[in-house]
């Protein structure tokens, strides 16, 4: 079965966190077709991201995708198959080298000892003829005597063992080797023969598409209670721009909508990276060592960016028992009388996390001019006049403090996104309370 062997760069980490959420918010923002119908360009999403799994078939409702399901589920069990072969494998290979060290250690022990135990009896014999009963040179002699003829006894038993284990072992090594082999060879044909398919059908998708829509039944017409639910609902809903203020802490609002926004798309993120962690574990045994570091700490950042976006939506969870049945005037005084709490959160959120942000950057990191200026080493104007695009691409240079796995992420980037989180808190609770004033003063 072929193996992955890819490490996810550190500059593609960050330019694809930046750059996807722009293009899925533009496709997003795309006018909406008037009618149903099958994508060509989503087709081809779904192709790559599940081809080998049909969804591209299944996404078009042909009933050919389902052939992709049992050859993929092959594949899972022929690669579990040849975890287990070579779990047996390898413990078979150190029983053998055990056995084998064990040979030879105790096979010279015994050698030596029978060759000492003549030696040793003679020694015995002459000291029971001149010797008195019990006395000192006696009793060496019996314990040498002794001792020579345990380490025989316990070293022929040992060989013993080791030539048993030896006569088990080896066979079922060769025995668990073509086991491992023949798997392999079944999950590495039925890998191909998907590849084979998804690359048949990524030249038949534009006539699938096609025809799919052309097997489109029309759009069935609503009932008019089923027209005035529909109605109602929209009505009632509210989107987020309607969340908005008027006046100056308009723009504080659209900036939160904006972030939150932007960082909700880093999920579409996660679901294509877990789901790339999850073929290369389980399809290509290659699991990778930087997936879900990516994402935790991604999802750590998004937790923190989109803070004001939910306190703008009023998303956070709060008991409002009490709170619901005021008048907005009323529950305008509350918000302000408790904002106290609120302002200290977000201050010291955003006090700490600058400390937290100075600190990763002042790591010692060998010639990055990031940490050197954070240390005090070298003036802002230093930084600026060395720039190059090795402190890009250079692998040496390491930019303040970096993950301690094999991936090496620089962490310190994260550490600014709490110092971005918390403004953009305390900003949209200068908003809140801005707005909060309005309505009690009757002018909102």
């Amino acid at each position: 079965m072929p193996h992955l062997d890819f490490t996810l760069p550190h500059w593609a980490y960050w330019l694809g966190l930046i750059i996807f959420p722009l293009i899925a918010a533009a496709l997003a923002k795309r006018p909406k077709p008037t009618e149903r119908r099958y994508s060509l360009v989503l087709g081809y999403f779904i192709l790559v991201t599940g081809g080998i799994l049909g969804l591209h078939r299944l996404y078009l409702k042909s009933l050919i995708g389902l052939v992709y399901i049992p050859v993929f589920v092959l594949i899972l069990y022929a690669n579990a198959q040849s975890q287990d072969a070579r779990a047996v494998v390898s413990d078979m290979a150190n029983a053998v080298r055990q056995a084998e060290r064990t040979l030879e250690r105790e096979g010279e022990r015994v050698k030596t000892a029978e060759a000492d135990l003549p030696a040793l009896r003679q020694k015995l014999a002459e000291a029971e003829a001149q010797a008195e009963e019990g006395s000192f040179a006696k009793r060496r002699a019996e314990r040498d005597v002794q001792r020579a003829e345990q380490r025989v006894e316990q070293g022929k038993t040992r060989v013993a063992e080791a030539e048993a284990t030896l006569e088990t072992a080896r066979p079922a090594a060769v025995t668990a080797r073509e086991t491992l082999d023949f798997w392999g060879n079944v999950a590495k044909y039925a890998f191909w023969l998907l590849l084979a398919g998804v690359a048949v059908d990524a030249l038949l998708l534009p006539r699938l598409v096609s025809k799919a829509n052309e097997n489109l039944p029309p759009d069935p017409e609503l009932s008019e209670a089923e027209k005035k639910l529909k109605e109602l609902e929209e009505a009632e809903r509210k989107d987020d721009a309607d969340h908005v203020s008027s006046g100056w802490t308009g723009w504080i609002d659209r900036l939160s909508l904006y972030c939150g926004e932007f960082v909700s798309y880093w999920a579409v993120i996660a679901v294509l990276v877990y789901y790339f962690e999850v073929m290369s574990r389980y399809v290509f045994g290659s699991p990778t060592n930087w997936a879900h570091e990516a994402m935790y700490l991604m999802f750590g950042m998004q937790y923190l960016i989109a803070g004001s976006y939910a306190m703008l939506t009023e998303s956070h969870v709060r008991v409002d028992v009490f709170y619901a049945p005021l008048s907005p005037r009323r529950k305008a005084i509350v918000d302000l009388l408790t904002s106290v709490f609120f302002f200290i959160f977000a201050g010291t959120l955003l006090v700490t996390s600058w400390i937290f942000a100075f600190d990763a950057i002042a790591v010692p990191s060998g010639n990055s001019l990031v940490s050197d200026w954070a240390r005090s080493e070298i003036g802002f104007s230093d930084v600026v006049a060395s720039w190059n695009l090795a402190q890009w691409t250079d692998p040496n240079i390491r930019w303040g403090e970096i993950s301690f796995n094999e991936w090496e992420v620089p962490l310190w980037p994260m550490k600014w996104v709490m110092v971005l989180g918390g403004l953009l808190l305390v900003l949209q609770g200068i908003s809140k309370f801005a707005q909060d004033i309005r309505a009690v003063m009757g002018r909102a």
